[in-house]
């Protein structure tokens, strides 16, 4: 070890290289010392400050931790977007999340408010995506946010939740509180997002408004009219009924909490749906929390960036910019962003790269902070692990909120036994590369409300690459549950046969004994297995190789009747001893 020279101050997590530099030694004198400690890693790849400490001592420098400065001040900017000095703030449209159960009638009300019909054109009468739309009230905007019912899209819901001001929880009036509908209440109390409880379906002949009132208390969501503070909406979709009473209510409500924003800031939103365009390359939807955003603004959207190189409006208008509260459909990005990332605007296309790498860079600390030394268990753990059967598949989706959803389901239906192993999972329509990459695994690819051109089908053909195409998530995962259950190993049964209760002990010799008893229970089969019972307590086993019934040798002997019996092995038996005839079989297990 070489004496101790100078100190040095490196960040959190650094590259060889970086830190190479940082000391002002070669490259390679690095890596030498890092492989000498058991480190293999290359000039751009990470190093955590622990090890760099640890190397750094060895080339003879103390190396000290660079503390980030206003680390803080950016995250809280990113968060809010709003500068708390402004004197520019302006209200702004609510921005209202519609959660509830599957069937319970968000997006029948969402049609009934806009006068649309999106749900014919969902797979199964469920939205799949999320959706962001504007409707005017008495002059003012509300932005609705439709997301997701199925239990698969949680995530998506989640997400939802926080990114709103305001939640509508939809409960059917006919049907009652539902699983979804807590998580859907509990979603929107995470987020602290204040509540309008919508009471729907009023106009079923089955409907019970006080019952779900009743229900509403008892989860400590008291109605206004009963002295709470969660504001209740009753409505029907289909007649049209008590749209503007809950329209007023949401307006009223965003009076109250006073929502605003500084229009004339540079823009920050939150990415609420991904996709890939053909014809646009990667394209976002995104709401717009605080300031505008126009085309040409240089953008950094999470882990990607890009120029705003077009907008569209929720109606598929061509617009120039889009203000607070309004959600726009952008396309300019280098990549496809992931649900929930945060966009901010930039002076121009470096600063907003810039802010990328320390996006990226923050990321890798994070996941590196998260790492163990593997102890005993651990390798234990890992060890067990591998013996799990995995189903390797492609998957494929339209957009990246159902691609991040199906891989959520995937892990939740896997277990200790079995997995889903997604070796790969992208946006768009299913290509060559996707053949390719299945060829390397199980040979499946799973594609939802994607296509797959005539050439590709013929190709998975004579590549022997099965393509599953779906349009609804629940068939998707019961085939997956389907296709894992194959990997499980099928369980042995034992059916009992039937039971003989020792009488006398006849023979006994090394490899072989005779016994003699009477059958109490179904019959005692040649050729079967045995085990020998004392009170609860198994003594051994043996297989049976010889039944006689008054000295005559038999196939069987049945309840009720005495016999002598052959064992291959040579058990300590007494009399009184039950001996119970089984026979062995596999079992197909399923999820």
């Amino acid at each position: 070890m070489t004496e101790k020279t100078d100190k040095k101050q490196i960040p959190e997590v650094v590259t060889v290289g970086e830190f190479a530099r940082a000391l002002d030694i070669p490259v390679a004198q690095v890596v030498a010392e890092l492989m000498k400690n058991g480190v293999m890693a290359t000039i751009n790849e990470y190093i955590d400050f622990e090890t760099a400490a640890i190397i750094g001592e060895y080339l003879g420098f103390e190396i000290e931790k660079k503390e980030e400065t206003g680390k803080e001040t950016r995250n809280k900017k990113q968060e809010t977007g709003i500068a708390e000095d402004s004197a520019n703030l302006v209200p702004r449209p609510p921005i209202v999340a519609v959660l509830g159960h599957v069937d319970h009638g968000k997006t029948s009300l969402l049609d009934a408010i806009r006068e649309t019909n999106v749900v014919g054109k969902e797979s199964g009468g469920i939205t799949q995506h999320i959706g962001a739309y504007q409707v005017e009230r008495n002059g003012r905007k509300i932005t609705f946010l439709d997301t997701p019912g199925h239990a698969a899209f949680e995530k998506m819901r989640e997400q939802g939740a926080q990114v709103t001001d305001i939640s509508l929880i939809l409960i059917a009036a006919d049907d009652g509180i539902k699983p979804q509908t807590v998580e859907a209440i509990n979603h929107s109390k995470k987020a602290e997002t204040p509540m309008i409880v919508v009471i729907t379906k009023i106009d079923k002949p089955d409907s019970d408004i006080n019952r779900i009132k009743t229900q509403m208390a008892e989860l400590g969501l008291n109605p206004e009219e009963w002295g709470g503070d969660i504001p209740v909406a009753e409505v029907s979709a289909k007649n049209k009924e008590g749209l503007d009473d809950l329209l007023d209510l949401i307006l009223i409500m965003a009076d109250v909490k006073d929502f605003k924003a500084d229009p004339g800031m540079p823009a920050s939103g939150i990415v609420i749906e991904t996709h890939i365009d053909y014809g646009k390359g990667p394209v976002a939807t995104v709401l717009i929390k605080n300031g505008t955003l126009r085309v040409g603004d240089f953008v950094a959207v999470g882990e990607t960036y890009g120029k705003i190189r077009s907008m569209e409006s929720y109606g598929k208008k061509k617009i120039k910019e889009a203000t607070p509260s309004m959600p726009a459909k952008i396309s300019g990005l280098k990549g496809v962003p992931k649900i929930s990332d945060l966009l901010q605007v930039f002076g121009d296309e470096k600063e907003a790269k810039s802010e990328v790498e320390n996006i990226k860079r923050s990321k890798t600390i994070s996941s590196l902070s998260k790492i163990k030394k593997i102890g005993v268990e651990e390798l234990s753990a890992s060890m067990r692990n591998s013996e799990k059967r995995e189903l390797g598949i492609v998957l494929k989706a339209d957009v990246r909120g159902s691609l991040d959803a199906i891989k959520e389901a995937f892990d939740k239906i896997s277990t200790s036994e079995v997995c889903v192993k997604v070796v790969s999972g992208k946006v768009g329509p299913v290509n060559e590369s996707d053949i390719a990459m299945a060829k390397s695994s199980d040979n499946i690819i799973i594609g939802f409300n994607v296509s797959a051109p005539a050439n590709i089908l013929q190709m998975a053909k004579n590549e022997k690459v099965k393509i599953y195409s779906y349009k609804v998530i629940y068939e998707l995962l019961d085939d997956v549950k389907n296709l894992l259950s194959d990997l499980l190993p099928e369980e042995t049964k034992e059916l009992t046969l039937g039971k003989l209760k020792v009488l006398a002990i006849f023979k006994s010799k090394k490899g072989q004994m005779v016994v003699g008893g009477e059958v109490k229970e179904g019959k005692i089969e040649k050729n079967t297995e045995a085990k020998v019972i004392r009170g609860k307590e198994e003594i051994g086993r043996a297989n049976i190789i010889l039944v006689k019934r008054e000295k005559e040798e038999a196939r069987e002997a049945i309840v009720g009747s005495q016999c002598g019996i052959s064992l291959d092995k040579e058990l300590p038996i007494e009399e009184g001893d039950i001996v119970e005839s089984f026979r062995t079989e596999k079992v197909k297990r399923s999820l």
